[in-house]
């Protein structure tokens, strides 16, 4: 009973959300006339148009992308944190925290810098999904000792990398002219404002495998929990597993990077306040996760661009605001528990 209900109530909230954000900005739209545009789309003449000049432009050429992109990209960073976290065994595995994120955003700024277009509009999703994977990668080998993955060496090689990326970042910057720079600093904040039709298309099909692999792992991943020995008892192979969870993972940080910029923290943060309603189990946190992520990212869109007046903040440094705090929380925590790190 509570696997439905929570995943309705999710499914519901993010629905009105986004009817809300998608009406919202200097050309409002009621959301019974947002709703009304999108069923006059799929030839359904139920509910009224929208009354504001230019309003129906306003939705489908730049409202209705931007908040897809939102989901697309809150949903792939949600079914991260939560998937990597069962890979690794511990609360505070994310994209964002062991350098996944970083790793992408790297990728996609030498492919910028570079001028590479091999696989055209797919180019820069293809070098970010390269950088995420050497970085997630990178972590996960140098975090292994004695068959198992302690966290504070997760965590501290996730700070290491995320420094070097930084490092890369800069050079990379250093070496671009002006078009890169502004490319690549774009990278750094992480934005929605450059969500468009074909974004979509290209992070959608990316984010769909992601997840749908991940969910069809979930009792896989229970029994991951239960510690490698005893997942191996039960028929799991435990590297083999692993290994393909770090692809799914670096393919879903990549998806939500892509276009948009590091967003940090969704992945850290959602599935923990998902798993207090949910429990531990994968085949609810998962898409659970996958939901709240999306939840959070059109709302944190939805303010980034309405707090200030004709002018929009970046998305990635609210989520870093509000993220922060939580992770600082979260590592206490995780501490306490375990009794201390030493």
């Amino acid at each position: 009973m509570r696997r439905p209900l929570l995943l309705v109530g999710l499914s519901v909230a993010l629905v009105l959300l986004c009817l809300v954000a998608a009406g919202t900005g200097q050309v409002q739209v009621p959301p019974a006339e947002v709703l009304g545009s999108l069923l006059h789309r799929v030839r359904l003449d139920v509910g009224p148009l929208p009354s504001a000049p230019h309003g129906e432009s306003a939705l489908w050429v730049v409202r209705f992308p931007r908040v897809v992109l939102a989901v697309i990209v809150g949903a792939a960073l949600g079914c991260a944190g939560a998937l990597m976290q069962g890979v690794f065994g511990n609360p505070l595995a994310e994209p964002g925290v062991i350098g996944v994120s970083s790793g992408a955003a790297v990728g996609a700024a030498t492919v910028i810098v570079t001028g590479v277009a091999t696989l055209g509009g797919w180019t820069v999703a293809a070098g970010a999904f390269l950088g995420g994977l050497a970085a997630t990668a990178l972590v996960y080998s140098m975090s292994r000792t004695g068959g198992r993955t302690e966290v504070v060496t997760l965590v501290l090689t996730g700070i290491a990398v995320n420094a070097v990326a930084g490092a890369l970042i800069g050079l990379l910057m250093f070496f671009g002219d002006a078009d890169a720079v502004r490319a690549i600093a774009f990278w750094q904040l992480g934005s929605l404002a450059q969500a468009n039709w074909a974004a979509v298309g290209v992070t959608l099909p990316c984010a769909a495998v992601g997840i749908a692999i991940a969910a069809a792992t979930a009792r896989r991943l229970d029994l991951l929990a239960l510690g490698d020995r005893s997942a191996r008892h039960l028929g799991v192979h435990v590297e083999r597993l692993r290994l393909a969870m770090i692809g799914v993972t670096a393919l879903l940080g990549a998806a939500a990077v892509a276009f948009t910029g590091v967003i940090s923290f969704v992945g850290l943060v959602v599935p923990h306040l998902v798993r207090m309603v949910a429990g531990p189990g994968h085949r609810l946190l998962l898409p659970a996760s996958a939901l709240g992520g999306a939840i959070v990212v059109v709302a944190g869109d939805l303010a980034a661009r309405t707090l200030v007046d004709y002018q929009e903040l970046p998305l990635g440094v609210l989520t870093a605001v509000v993220g922060g705090p939580c992770f600082f929380w979260l590592l206490r925590r995780t501490r306490t528990r375990a009794g201390g790190w030493g």
